[in-house]
């Protein structure tokens, strides 16, 4: 398949418009936007952190649908009917339930070490707790005090219930059936996935394949080769990876593609060429609006090419010691139609039902009162988001700029 070349501005166009932010919260406010935007991303990445009012799998599908409400995705994870299922692919993420096939390589390349680790050396705690979850289901760690003794699991010592429940988890003999908050509650897994579907298995090969094509459609536009590893990662060595690059385009699953001024080929999903061929026009996106990104939101994985893109540097800086960091806990990158213009921190007081921002700061290039449609966009954002998270009012920083923007939204309302 011939390469295409495009510009670094063609490249910023598609990407935010395969990424359902051109505009923001466009998909319908109903829960089967939530499917239709795992779908195109592929996946959704969880983290337990709750600061900014959401978890970040929420925050990503409240930058893509309209009035998003949480309740709509936890429908597609635990209800009756479910569509979605949490494992670990790399970290913990959720995937389409029938896509689980492709993923059930993780549970076969977990189960050595763990079969041979904590399932043996407690095995009288997993089967206590099989047995438990057989009658009783679901069930939390909680339901397991009397296995409460220490065990060395992962990054620290924990209780052997947990330990063991994890390990039973990362190997497919039971999975998350609910959530109250971020505890977890399981049940046997055949309990959650049609038993057809459970049956269905695939080579390694394949499955390997498949896990390397998700990087593709989590990020949209990416290499498999250089620096992003760390994109790539648990998806095979360098060699693998540009082998079944090779096999997905040669089966036109792959669009190689060439950036002006970026280092290695790209690729994306064959099927999204059209957008490719839409976005090559400059007035191609709608006008501007601002959407405040997750953290881990796919088109964020590819650090480099976010810096080589977009002269856009970021760093999650919760796992930064205080003193170190340069901008906040928990801060969010702004996009502003297809430009990353800075970075926003929204703390969530549920108690006083107040959205506080942190801090707001803007990239050296962008002056926000010099652009007439900024403040109007950030209104609709903010408002959004305040919605979003329950929130009855917010509060801006005193230090510039925070101050002067609270002052320009002051002036818009008035």
């Amino acid at each position: 398949m011939a390469t295409v070349q495009i510009s670094a501005d063609h490249a910023r166009r598609f990407l935010v418009s395969r990424h359902l932010l051109a505009p923001p919260r466009s998909l319908p406010a109903e829960p089967d936007s939530v499917l239709a935007a795992v779908e195109r991303l592929g996946l959704l990445q969880f983290d337990p952190l709750e600061v900014p009012g959401a978890r970040n799998h929420d925050l990503v599908l409240h930058a893509r649908i309209r009035n998003y409400r949480r309740e709509w995705c936890e429908q597609w994870l635990y209800g009756p009917d479910r569509r979605l299922i949490e494992l670990y692919n790399k970290s913990l993420n959720m995937v389409p339930m029938h896509e689980l096939p492709h993923y059930r390589i993780s549970w076969q390349r977990n189960a050595p070490e763990v079969d041979n680790g904590i399932l043996k050396e407690q095995a009288d705690v997993a089967q206590a707790i099989l047995r438990r979850l057989r009658s009783d289901a679901p069930l939390s760690t909680a339901a397991f005090s009397e296995h409460g003794h220490a065990v060395d699991w992962w990054w620290a010592p924990t209780r052997a219930s947990r330990a063991v429940m994890e390990a039973l988890f990362v190997t497919g003999r039971i999975g998350i059936a609910r959530r109250d908050g971020n505890r977890r509650y399981y049940d046997l897994i055949e309990r959650l996935v049609p038993r057809d579907l459970l049956a269905l298995k695939e080579t390694e090969e394949d499955a390997m394949t498949h896990r390397l094509l998700s990087r593709f459609r989590a990020v949209g536009l990416t290499t498999p080769v250089g620096t992003q590893a760390e994109v790539m990662y648990s998806a095979g060595s360098t060699a693998e990876r540009k082998r079944r690059t090779d096999r997905l385009v040669a089966e036109g699953r792959l669009t190689p593609v060439d950036v002006d001024g970026l280092r290695y080929t790209r690729y994306i999903i064959a099927k999204e060429e059209p957008i490719l061929e839409h976005t090559a026009d400059p007035g191609s996106l709608p006008a501007p609006a601002i959407s405040f990104l997750a953290p881990l939101d796919p088109l964020i994985w590819d650090r480099r090419m976010l810096r080589e893109l977009w002269g856009f540097d970021y760093l999650w800086e919760v796992y930064v010691p205080e003193p170190k960091r340069r901008w906040g806990y928990y801060v969010l990158p702004m996009l502003f139609g297809d430009r990353f213009i800075g970075r926003i921190e929204p703390r969530l007081d549920r108690k006083s039902k107040t959205l506080a921002i942190l801090g707001i700061w803007f990239e050296p290039e962008f002056s926000p009162m010099d652009d007439a449609g900024f403040i109007p966009a950030l209104r609709d954002a903010v408002e959004a988001y305040r919605c979003f998270v329950g929130a009855t009012k917010v509060t801006w920083p005193r230090t510039r700029p925070g101050r002067d923007v609270a002052g320009a939204l002051r002036r818009l309302a008035a």
